[in-house]
């Protein structure tokens, strides 16, 4: 049977095991999943937390992280700004980005989750108000939610993704994971 991780991945950890080539000794996965055989499907940036998917079942891994399955992940935003309905409704028809545009998102603001203390907590600003967004893709592309919340005006500054299809950080605290049969 396949095994497959619910990892909360903690703001400053690389999602790979190793860190080849860095002068500085950073954070990897294998500070705190020392399971041999399991790789992460998909990715998540340094600066970002959240829900990361291992499993040692190359299918399952594939599906999880190719864009064709179109698997919704959804993120808490907490961005620089007070979003307004123009800038929310841009989100859900898609931006456009170098790269080009995205798809629709799914984009609302919410109150501020119930989540942990980021290390080290996030700039404030008291001249600038910040707010929470609640944001679902359904693709993966490098720093997606980031270089689309700054293209519609709301810089990213704390961003936490909750769940991946069903499987959500429900219970599971930052560096720690959660081992679910596939």
């Amino acid at each position: 049977m396949a095994r497959l991780l619910l990892f909360n991945k903690p703001f400053g950890v690389l999602s790979q095991f190793t860190d080849r080539g860095s002068p500085t000794e950073r954070a990897t996965l294998s500070d705190f999943i020392t399971m041999k055989g399991v790789y992460p499907a998909g990715r998540l940036d340094r600066d970002s937390e959240g829900l990361l998917l291992l499993t040692d079942d190359g299918r399952l891994q594939a599906r999880i992280a190719d864009p064709r399955f179109k698997l919704p992940k959804t993120y808490f935003v907490q961005v620089e700004g007070d979003p307004q309905e123009a800038q929310l409704e841009a989100l859900r028809k898609g931006v456009r980005l170098k790269d080009g545009m995205t798809l629709p998102a799914e984009a609302s603001r919410i109150d501020e989750p119930a989540l942990w203390p980021r290390d080290p907590p996030i700039r404030v600003r008291k001249s600038v108000p910040d707010s929470w967004l609640k944001l679902t893709i359904r693709e993966g592309r490098n720093r997606q939610v980031r270089r689309m919340t700054a293209a519609v005006g709301l810089p990213t500054l704390r961003l936490v993704r909750w769940s991946i299809g069903d499987w959500t950080l429900a219970g599971v605290m930052p560096g720690q994971f959660i081992e679910l049969s596939a």
